[in-house]
């Protein structure tokens, strides 16, 4: 018996702008039209634009990452009618490869401007800055960030069904509650926004409609899963997504060649546009069977592996930079984990910018230490060594600095 030749449910076209695609979309509402239908227990191959929408371009400079037009991602490709999907059912989401388009082998990293998406670590570094990775098959290198390469453990960001009107109603009374109460000095939370809003198919008046009340697609949330950013739920993973509308309207993207725990720049992963092969199947009434509140996930067997003695671990605390003491506060700690191992590695030649960079997309690990010790929660991230093509060991000699080139930035 031959094998069944697996059909593209959707396909894009690199060369034409990701919002006048009509399989594409860039906000969570139930009211956007199906893109393709999938039958119960089908694989399926299914093409993704990178989640910008091709406004990142394989250059030198970073010009194009400061001026990014946020209003307009991610582009997921979907939403899928899956035969049989009702509301209550879980959706089996089986990944069975990524890869990148033979016709475009690179990706990018990126930090965000301050005042223009920001990251984990803005108000230490402010501006702009970009590594292009070049595809070597199951390795990656850049021009970038020199004696630098790894293996790549390709994955999606995102993948969700769509909320029910009532769901994303809680989301929007939830996080526009937050943006009201917030004494932060900084965005916590976007709103909907109909600004470059691309609801696929619809037609203008859903298209206004999903404007006005459709959800951002930057932040994974508890209902649907969505933007989890989890590096391991790569090739033979499963993922189990609750269902809350007919036909469950499951959409994916933000592919990711590779990704450090954390994404810590924001734009952190190697991202990438290319071909995921998935398997979608319906369990019936698999949320009451499995009391599901939240996606479950089994991560896949394949991820690059370095032995426990290879990792190089710096710890943080709940102790900031400015010496300020916060209660059991896990995002501090990792922070000061991550500015350890910046300065750490100033001593082989590379910038603040390119460690930064590094750290987002390079397989490291990030490990709760504890979370009880009253004041001080501590973090660790454990940095592989072998990616480097030198000794970056305390106990390997006197440090050599290096030329590392720069990172690209931004034009004066």
């Amino acid at each position: 018996m031959g094998l069944t030749e697996i059909r593209t449910a959707i396909k894009v076209d690199l060369k034409r702008p990701a919002d006048q695609q009509s399989l594409l979309h860039n906000r969570w509402h139930p009211d956007v039209p199906f893109a393709a239908k999938v039958k119960d227990g089908e694989i399926v191959k299914i093409e993704c634009v990178d989640w910008t929408g091709g406004q990142i371009g394989n250059n030198d400079s970073a010009d194009d990452m400061k001026n990014i037009d946020l209003t307009k991602i991610h582009y997921l490709s979907g939403p899928f009618e899956v035969e049989n999907a009702e509301p209550g059912d879980v959706l089996l989401v089986e990944i069975q490869d990524v890869q990148p388009f033979q016709e475009q082998p690179w990706g990018f990293t990126g930090v965000f401007d301050k005042n223009n998406g920001g990251g984990f670590l803005d108000e230490i570094y402010p501006e702009a800055a970009k590594a292009i990775w070049d595809f070597e098959g199951i390795f990656c290198s850049s021009r970038h960030l020199p004696h630098i390469r790894f293996p790549g453990l390709i994955h999606p960001g995102i993948m969700g069904c769509a909320p029910s009107p009532e769901i994303l109603a809680e989301w929007n009374r939830r996080e526009a509650e937050l943006i009201s109460t917030t004494k932060l000095e900084r965005i916590v939370a976007q709103p909907p926004q109909p600004k470059n809003v691309h609801a696929g198919s619809a037609s203008d008046e859903i298209k206004e409609k999903v404007g006005k009340e459709g959800a951002r697609t930057i932040p994974g949330r508890p209902e649907h899963g969505g933007n989890c950013d989890i590096k391991n739920l790569s090739r033979g993973s499963k993922t189990f997504l609750p269902v809350h509308v007919p036909g469950a309207k499951f959409s994916v993207g933000d592919l990711h060649f590779s990704q450090g725990d954390g994404e810590i720049s924001f734009c952190g992963a190697i991202e990438m546009a290319g071909v995921i092969t998935l398997k979608l199947s319906v369990m019936k009434n698999g949320m009451k069977d499995l009391d599901m509140k939240s996606p479950l996930f089994l991560p896949g067997p394949v991820e690059p592996h370095y032995g426990p003695s290879r990792y190089l671990t710096f710890e943080g605390f709940s102790v900031d930079e400015k010496g300020v003491q916060h209660y059991l506060d896990a995002t501090v700690a990792y922070r000061q984990a991550t500015l350890r191992c910046i300065e750490y590695l100033r001593r082989y030649g590379y910038s603040d910018y390119q460690v930064y960079l590094m750290l987002s997309c390079a397989p490291i690990q990030g490990h709760v230490g504890g979370l009880v010790d009253i004041p001080n929660a501590c973090m660790t991230l454990g940095l592989p060594m072998d990616i480097f093509d030198f000794d970056i060991s305390p106990i390997g000699g006197t440090p050599k600095k290096l030329d590392m080139g720069s990172c690209a930035v931004v034009s004066k």
